[in-house]
Formats: structure tokens, sequence, C-alpha cells
């Protein structure tokens, strides 16, 4: 069997330790000699060995990007308080605001000296902080880490099924390879500002690999094989040259796709699921670097080489057996799997997977979803994959159609049925098995991990809304953004089954910064918790909307200030890092040999979902660890020493309001793109909730994830408040306003001319008249809302569906109703 070895490269720590960067902060407005401080390869992360023709442009605007400025220190105190403030009575704010100032005349300046210190000479103040609470996090990434996106069916349902379907995606998303790998690839932007493509580099080939220490990621940049998991069992191929062209047709593909289902139905099921070790990277990562280590100690198996082909694959791609019935079991079948035992034996779709790495899951009846490790790379990079590849395999059966339809990329491979065979170089384009030893303990610990993976899934559910009443065209034609509007519905449907605001996390995109990621808004504000408690009294139409108007107003400046870098959870977080790190070296405790790592008693076996959940993605990330040590903590006391020991925990990190504001129970993300059906993660708390939700034009998809809350009847209250809403700002729009076309209303003037009876139809969200009191909302300035923003798709439309909802939901009826006719002719609703 053809087997290539896997060289682990430099941890993501160390590579992060050793950069040399400028020694001082540059602004935007002063970056000249910040090229000269990267290296070659981290200006051009995945170049070729070979000489360049010309310059690529994938990276090309990576030394103009400024660095994540770091706040002022009493800025985040202000904002630490702020966003307690809805959280908290007066006893706790209080108790808030002396651990408050306690900080700022003791530990605060010194901590905010060290990490200026410390940010000298590094891309980002918080970057490796940020790796660290990932890599250190012990228990399984499923539902805690790892997001998923549920793509819209292929818009040609001749190619709805599986095997055509993945090998389609496969194709184009080995194009998107090729474009990042040659520098083809155009950059993000946002109204023309180049966004950070660093992460593009991290996107492909690389795995998260377990160690006793900690997590580590490691890339193969010369890989150029797939890895298809097909129930349980493992296949590999090379589907790429070593000049990163792609070596297969799209047919070719298709053949080998199929023969590798051909072949996986030879093993009965619940024989093959006996050998399923993908199971295993669902395990806590401690136990699963054991049994990396029990794969790799005998030098005469095989498991080693098949690991390490695993590990250095472009992705996984999973061809699923079943066919999930509905949109929330699709969405549970990408996130995490199906659980079902026959006859004692685990044969769910949970163990046709590889966590740590990314894969593009494909179901019997071509559904597809990709779910992708988080640590290192965001929702909103995932999110230009999916578009991109979405986008190609449209464009590229129009150019089967016609050949001059355009095309997504630069360039393209030679056609591979046109090549030399000689010139594709050592290749196997022929699939092989990988056949692993299946040590008793191998075998003993597998069954373990099922048992715990299965527990995990049951404990999760999982409910979706697909509110067909309107979307984002008729709520910037009230003037609210639309991520502000949806997230405001949210806190009232919340509300309106608990009856108390809690603490709430969208992550806001930082890409406008060298190697940004992400900054927590804290959704829940003093103007949001006034207007859902004026939602739920007996108020007028006119005090609901104004009160609505206010916290999208707060919300849409909060975004706006966490997209600049200058929110108060990653500095605080930052801060704490550094406080850890000062208590290491005052007690003589060695560092890590890979940078600094900090604890990890914090997060418990819920807590997780990063964002962005960020967008995540993500969903907010690993909860910032505390230390629990009891005689460490101490009260705010105004009397503290200037500079006390570092081995006490300041007062700040010890306030109560710090672990509140950790604990998140609403974790939201905004994933908006027409190419995704759906985007979701797991819930961060035990009593939470995980929201991920899209934005369309028409339309508004959110998926929501729980541990057996009351998940139904959460999606059932937003969908009423969404209609309620509705009918709120209608009730109060301007009363001379029609909110009828120029045509309609010249109609009007033309009463009893013409012939024929008159049809009654709903007008768009576009044409209706703008709320009282509210201003236009331009699509631009929404671009930067929520935590992974939003990517045009162009080419991209609805209108391509290929099938619609069987039933029609409450939401559409609604939206459908006309008012009955008067006369002869029938009216036409304002919206």
């Amino acid at each position: 069997m053809p087997v290539r070895t896997f060289t682990m490269p430099k941890s993501l720590n160390e590579s992060l330790a050793n950069q040399q960067p400028p020694n001082t902060d540059t602004d935007r407005t002063s970056l000249n000699g910040v090229k000269d401080a990267y290296s070659p390869s981290e200006r051009e992360p995945l170049a070729e060995s070979g000489p360049k023709e010309k310059p690529g442009i994938t990276y090309a605007a990576q030394d103009k990007l400024p660095k994540l400025p770091i706040p002022e220190l009493e800025d985040t105190c202000r904002k630490y308080q702020a966003v307690l403030a809805p959280l908290q009575n007066q006893r706790e704010q209080d108790d808030t605001a002396a651990a408050v100032r306690d900080f700022l005349k003791a530990d605060g300046p010194e901590l905010q000296v060290r990490l200026k210190k410390y940010a000298t000479g590094k891309t980002s103040y918080i970057e490796q902080f940020w790796y660290d609470s990932y890599l250190n996090f012990d228990n399984s990434v499923v539902l805690n880490l790892n997001p998923f996106f549920l793509l819209e069916d292929d818009p040609t349902p001749a190619r709805n099924n599986q095997v055509t379907r993945a090998a389609s995606l496969v194709i184009s998303a080995l194009s998107f390879v090729r474009a990042v790998r040659k520098e083809e690839l155009p950059p993000d932007t946002l109204r023309g500002t180049p966004l950070c493509m660093y992460q593009y580099s991290r996107l492909f080939s690389t795995a998260r690999i377990p160690t006793e220490s900690g997590c580590q990621i490691a890339q193969d940049s010369g890989a150029r094989h797939i890895v298809v998991l097909c129930k349980g069992q493992f296949y590999w191929f090379d589907v790429m040259d070593d000049k990163s062209d792609i070596i297969m047709t799209e047919k070719d593909m298709a053949l080998n796709l199929q023969v590798i289902v051909d072949d996986a139905e030879t093993t009965p099921i619940q024989e093959a699921a006996k050998g399923a070790l993908g199971v295993l990277s669902t395990e806590n990562r401690k136990i699963w670097a054991g049994l990396r280590d029990v794969l790799t100690r005998d030098a005469e198996s095989n498991n080693a080489e098949c690991l390490s082909i695993v590990d250095s694959a472009l992705f996984i791609l999973c061809l699923d057996y079943t066919e999930p019935k509905n949109g929330a079991e699709l969405c549970g079948n990408m996130l995490c799997g199906t659980s079902e035992v026959v006859k004692g034996v685990q044969i769910g779709t949970c163990t046709n997977r590889w966590y740590d790495k990314m894969q593009i899951i494909v179901c019997k009846n071509g559904s597809a979803g990709i779910n992708f490790e988080h640590t290192g790379v965001d929702g909103h990079t995932v999110l230009r994959m999916a578009s991109d590849v979405y986008t190609d395999t449209i464009l590229r059966f129009a150019k089967s159609i016609n050949g001059q339809a355009p095309s997504l990329w630069t360039s393209t491979s030679p056609d591979p049925s046109k090549r030399d065979p000689n010139s594709f170089g050592e290749v196997s384009t022929t699939p092989h098995k990988l056949e692993w030893d299946m040590l008793p303990e191998l075998s003993t610990a597998l069954r373990f991990a099922e048992t715990r993976l299965a527990d995990l899934i049951q404990q999760n559910e999982f409910e979706i809304l697909e509110f067909a009443g309107y979307g984002k065209n008729f709520i910037t034609s009230m003037g609210f953004s639309p991520d502000a509007f949806v997230q405001m519905a949210f806190q009232a449907a919340y509300y309106g089954l608990y009856g108390r605001v809690e603490n709430t996390y969208e992550p806001a995109m930082t890409k406008v910064f060298l190697h940004g990621r992400t900054e927590s808004i804290r959704v829940a504000t003093l103007e949001s918790m006034d207007f859902v408690k004026t939602f739920w009294a007996d108020n007028s139409p006119q005090n609901k909307v104004d009160a609505l108007k206010k916290a999208a107003q707060k919300h849409t400046a909060l975004t706006k200030e966490c997209a600049k870098g200058l929110g108060q959870d990653r500095h605080l977080y930052a801060l704490y890092c550094v406080w850890q790190r000062a208590v290491d070296e005052e007690g003589a405790e060695a560092a890590s040999s890979n940078g600094y790592s900090s604890p990890v008693d914090g997060p418990s076996s819920e807590a997780g979902m990063s964002s962005q959940q960020g967008p995540s993605i993500s969903p907010s990330p690993p909860r910032s660890p505390r230390a629990k040590n009891n005689d460490t903590s101490r009260s705010p006391s105004k009397s503290a020493p200037h500079k006390p020991s570092l081995q006490a925990i300041p007062s700040l990190f010890s306030d109560p309001g710090y672990d509140r504001i950790n604990n998140t129970i609403l974790s939201t993300s905004n994933c908006g793109n027409p190419a995704l059906r759906h985007f979701g993660f797991g819930p961060s708390s035990a009593d939470g909730f995980g929201i991920g939700y899209i934005i369309k034009d028409e339309s508004i998809s959110i998926c929501i994830s729980s541990k057996h809350r009351q998940t139904k009847r959460f999606v059932a209250s937003l969908e009423a408040y969404f209609l309620e809403v509705k009918r709120l700002l209608r009730s109060v729009k301007k009363g001379e306003s029609t909110g009828r076309s120029r045509v309609r209303e010249s109609e009007e003037e033309r009463k009893k001319r013409g012939k024929g009876k008159v049809i009654k139809g709903e007008t768009q969200g576009s044409e209706a008249a703008p709320a009282v009191g509210v201003e236009e909302v331009t699509e631009e300035e929404d671009e930067e809302l929520g935590g992974y923003g939003f990517f045009d798709a162009g080419m991209l439309l609805q209108a391509l569906k290929a099938s619609q909802e069987e039933k029609e939901k409450p939401s559409e009826k609604a939206a459908g109703h006309a008012r009955r006719a008067i006369g002869k002719k029938l009216r036409v609703s304002e919206y």
C-alpha cells in the first residue's frame, strides 16, 4: 500500500513564539517597514517552493494591516460594568464597582504595563492566549467546539444524489485549495478595506493533534490526497499533483466514490462499526492522546502509517448512508452525527466522522454540509470557502451548457483528460482502503468512546425555524439593522419564556487587523432590557417600537466598537493570562516548552463553543479560566497596596460578575449567505442555548440547540414574535403612507379604467414604508454586523432552490394572508 509519511511540523504555539514582527506598535496610517518584519513563510504561508511568475494576490495586503489595539484600561473597566448592569441587582452592581475601583488602584495598571510589554514584537496581543484557550480544552470537541454549515441543495436536481453531489463538491473544494496555494484567491474586503487572510493558510491539510500537554495544530503543506469515510471505513487517493493542479475530472471522482461506496457495502455495518476508529477523535483529549500513542507504538503495525494518511489529508469526505427526515435532523447530523444502537452495536453516522479536521459531509440523498475544527479558523473564513464552493458547482454546470459561462477562479487546472500521463508525477488516484490493526486496547477504547459519544448526543436537542414571513429587505425598509433586529427577537422570546434577561454572546469579526479573530458583543444591555419589559407589558405599539429602536441602535453601536477591537472581553482575558503568567514566574515555575498555557480548570464539559461561535465559529470561546485558590482571593478594598503580590488573584477576576459574563446562556452567531440553509453549534453552558442564524433577503433561518430546555417552545416564541413585531411596525407607520409602488398609486387614480378583475397579492418588504421616527438602513451599514460577516455570493439566487417545503409553515400562511375584496377590486396588503 503506497504510504506518504506525515512529518509533524512545528506546533502553532512554537510558530507564534518564533515570529519576528516589528518592535513598535503601528497604526493604520504608519505601516512602513511592517513587511520586512515577517519571514517569507509568514507573508506567504502556502507559497510554492519553486519560483513564482508573479506575486500572489491572496496575501498581498498582509503587510499593510494594523495590529489589534490594546484598549485603555479605564475604558475596558467601564464597559465591564456596563455589560453587567442588566444582569445584576443593585447590591451586585455595588460590589462590582468596588472590585473595579480596587483593580484600577492595585493590580490593573501593572497588568496593563505587562500586557503592553508582552505584546511588543507580537502580531497580536491576544493571539497566543486565544490559541491556548482552544488547544488546552480537554473535553470532547463534539458539540463543544466544532460548528457546522448545512449547504443548500444543488440547484440541479439531477445532481442531488450522494455520489454526484459529493464529486461535484470535492472538485470545487479542490479548486479553492488550488486558488489558496497559488495565492490567486482574491482577498476578503469590508467596504474596500482588506481583511486578514492568514486563516486561509490553516484551512486545509491541518489536524488537531492531542498530546499529554495539550493539543497542537499540525499541517502538511504539500498534501495532495483526501480521505473518504464510508460506514466508518477509511479510504484515500490522490487528487492533486505537486503543482497543486487537480488530476481528476468530476466523472473520475464520481467513479472513485462509487467504488468506495460499493466496497463499504460489502462489510456488514455492525461489523464495520467495530473498527470505526473515527469515534476516538470524539474522546477527551488526553485519553485520545494516549490512544494515539497506542496506535503508533508498534513499529510492525501499519496503524502509524494509516494515522499519518488521515492527519495529513487535505480534508475528510464523509459519505453517510442515512437520509435525515427533516431540517432539525439534518442539522444534528452535520453537527454530531446520529446515534442508533442495533443489537448492542452503534451504527449511527456518529461513527463516520473524524472531528480533528475539516469534514465535508454528504447524506444518501445528496444533502451536504461542513463540520470544521475551529481552533485555527473562524466561521467567516469557512463561510467564504463554502460560498465559493457552492458557487463553483453552479458555474461549472452552467459552463457545461454554455462554454462562455464565467469562472470563479483566476486560472484553472489543465484538463486532466488531456494531460500526458507522465506529467502527473508519482500519484495514486486509485482508492486505497486503510486497514487498521485492531489491538484489544483499541477495541475496548472504541467501545467506551462510542458510549460516551452516544450520551453526549442524546443530551442535546435541535430545533430549526425557517421563517418565510420576511427577511433583510423588510427589516431594512423599516429602518433597522437586520442583525440588531434579530438579536432583539432572541431577547424578547427568551424573556417571554423565562421572565428574565440573561448573558448573551455574539462574535464581532476583527479581521481588519493582522491575525484578527473576533471580539465579544454582549447583547444584553439596559436598552434591550427596557425593550423586552416594554414589549411584554401593556404598552402602546408606538412605545414598543420606540423601545425596540433604542435597543437596536445600542446594539449596532456596540457591534461597531467591537469590530474596531474596542470591546472588553478579549482585553480582560489577556490581562488575566498575563496575571497567570506572572504568578508562574513569581512561583519560579518554569513556563511550558511551547509557550504560555492558560489553566483549563475553568471550562466544564458544557463550556466551549467558540466563536465563533466566534461567527464563532461561534459561539462563545472556551470560558475564561479562574484560579481555584480560596486563600488567594480577596474582597475589594480601597486600602489595597499599590503593588500587591501577584500571587493574590486581582479583585476584578475574583468578582462574581466576571464569572457571570463568562457563563453564556444565549450563545449566538450570525452567518449569512444564500449558499447556506442553516448554520449552528452546541450550547456553551448546561442551561443555555446555541443559536446560529442566517438573515436572507426574504427569510430568516435559525438553528437552536440546548440540553433539552424549552427548545421547541423557544422556536415557537420566536416565530410568534416576528409576526407580532411586524404587526406593531405596520400599526405605527405613517398614516399617509400606503406602502405601494408608484405604479399601483397611479392605478388607483384610474379606478374604473381598464377591464378584467384585479388580482390581489403581497407587495415585497422592500416596498414597505418606513416606521415613524426611523431612518433607512443601507446594506453597507450592516456589513460588519455579526461575528461572521456577509459575503455576496453574486450569482446565488434563492430562486435556484431545487425543492420547496412540502408543508406551508404558519409564518408563510400569515405572510400570504390578504384582505378580502371590497367591491369589484381586491385591496393589496401594504407589506
